[in-house]
């Protein structure tokens, strides 16, 4: 089945951020992911509002997961970590 990577994130550093953007976006496109949303308008409706949320679609949770768990996205990971709040989860669409 596949599945949703939802990010919902505060940028604190602009720069260390951009730099994990541009070696997340490859590493989650190398692993199957393909964008669905990225930054774009939003409504909060009910919890912690976050600015900047994103949306990916993986062919399976594992999929998603073993993207997240990659080196090449840890590395990216490395500069968001200190740059960002951020929560991520993986949902499994059930069509």
């Amino acid at each position: 089945m596949p599945a949703l990577w939802i990010a919902h994130v505060t940028v604190t550093d602009t720069e260390a951020y951009g730099r994990y953007a541009a070696l997340a976006g490859p590493a989650i496109t190398k692993h199957g992911g393909v964008f669905i949303a990225r930054g774009g308008r939003f409504v909060q409706l009910e919890g912690k509002e976050r600015p900047r949320n994103v949306v990916a679609r993986f062919p399976s949770v594992e999929d998603a997961e073993a993207c997240y768990h990659s080196p090449e996205y840890q590395a990216a990971l490395d500069h968001a970590r200190g740059a960002s709040e951020r929560e991520l989860v993986i949902v499994e669409i059930t069509e």
